[in-house]
């Protein structure tokens, strides 16, 4: 990098295509590409914050999409602007906020549960929380009120009164 590049991060970018039909392949590689907790960019271009983990799993949808029948390249760039960067991050953010505050949510409505039902939903958010942790690369404040609000269904942390 550049000095005029110091501070700015590398991001891994995926421009792939795939023909419409079948359908198939195009919807699997959208739903991993959503695990993964991409930022779009545009049709058929997608990004994440470049390290070998995030570079490797782009790399590996790229060899599906060609598999598939479709063309792909992975690139590693940085945006011109820090506003775009800004963008790409407040993006990132903001999804993976949504989903924390889903899972919040629902540790909620638990609350209300008996214990063999809130330790399954415990389980459940646990499970949850680490999906959604994976492609938290920029974490919100509300992952920590989520863990928050999931711990509390732990029997340890209730505070109910048991029952003669």
């Amino acid at each position: 990098m550049s000095g005029s590049d110091t501070g700015r991060r590398q991001w891994v970018l995926l421009s792939y295509r795939l023909p419409r039909e079948p359908s198939t392949p195009r919807i699997t590689v959208w739903r991993k590409l959503k695990r993964l907790g991409v930022a779009q960019i545009s049709d058929g271009l997608v990004a994440l914050p470049a390290d070998a983990r995030t570079r490797e799993q782009l790399e590996w949808i790229a060899e599906e999409v060609t598999d598939s029948g479709g063309t792909a390249t992975v690139w590693i760039a940085h945006p011109a602007a820090t506003g775009d960067e800004r963008r790409l991050v407040d993006a990132m953010t903001r999804d993976r906020a949504a989903e924390y505050r889903q899972i919040h949510a629902r540790a909620d409505a638990a609350r209300g549960q008996d214990e063999a039902e809130r330790r399954r939903t415990l389980n459940r958010l646990r499970a949850e929380l680490r999906r959604v942790q994976r492609r938290d690369h920029f974490p919100p404040s509300e992952r920590q009120a989520a863990e928050r609000a999931v711990n509390t269904l732990h029997p340890a942390n209730t505070t109910e009164e048991s029952t003669p």
